[in-house]
């Protein structure tokens, strides 16, 4: 099973990002763009896993605790640079119980096996890809990044516009995702819900 640990969206966030995301593919039809009912915060992801591993991750999830928080989604960037654009994401913006809560599940998974994280928290939501493979939503530059032209017109077009923002919600709880890849694109089932405290 190829797991992973996020938040979902809140609905009005998921339909402004949506408009603008209708708005905008076309600036970028080479790149491959996230279904807006796709679109989640990664927390942890963990990978493939053993259906009982995943049950005993269940179960140490259970006991990581923290409380609910705002965040607000806005603003936009490009991974690892504007210059040579793998990823275009839009911001994460919030005070540090996000970055905690990611934290609290990290060393909880590791207490399991799972490797730490080994760069900083970085809070996005991916909206685009212009490279393939699974692991082209990293942060980090990579050997063979370069100069890349499917986002030029989107950049520039964006670069025009003076604030994106998509609204604030309450942060009330973390997800268990199942991850199933399929030439459509990957597809998401929560396998189950952590509440944290109001």
């Amino acid at each position: 099973m190829r797991i992973f640990i996020g938040i979902d969206l809140d609905p009005e966030v998921r339909v402004r990002i949506s408009r603008f995301l209708e708005g905008v593919e076309g600036f970028a039809p080479e790149a491959r763009w996230v279904r807006p009912e796709s679109l989640h915060i990664t927390l942890k992801f963990i990978g493939e896993q053993p259906s009982e591993r995943v049950e005993a991750i269940t179960e140490r999830l259970r006991r990581v605790e923290g409380n609910a928080f705002e965040i607000r989604a806005g603003g936009y960037g490009f991974f690892p640079t504007a210059k040579a654009p793998r990823v275009f994401w839009i911001g994460i913006h919030t005070g540090p119980q996000l970055a905690e809560l990611a934290e609290s599940i990290d060393i909880a998974t590791s207490e399991l096996g799972v490797p730490r994280e080994d760069r900083p928290y970085s809070p996005h939501l991916t909206l685009a890809r212009a490279g393939a493979g699974r692991r082209s939503g990293s942060p980090k530059g990579r050997k063979g990044d370069g100069s890349n032209a499917k986002f030029a017109v989107l950049e520039k077009r964006l670069a025009a516009i003076d604030e994106l923002d998509f609204g604030i919600m309450i942060v009330n709880e973390f997800i268990l995702y199942l991850s199933q890849l399929s030439p459509a694109g990957s597809k998401y089932t929560k396998l189950q819900r952590f509440a944290l405290r109001r």
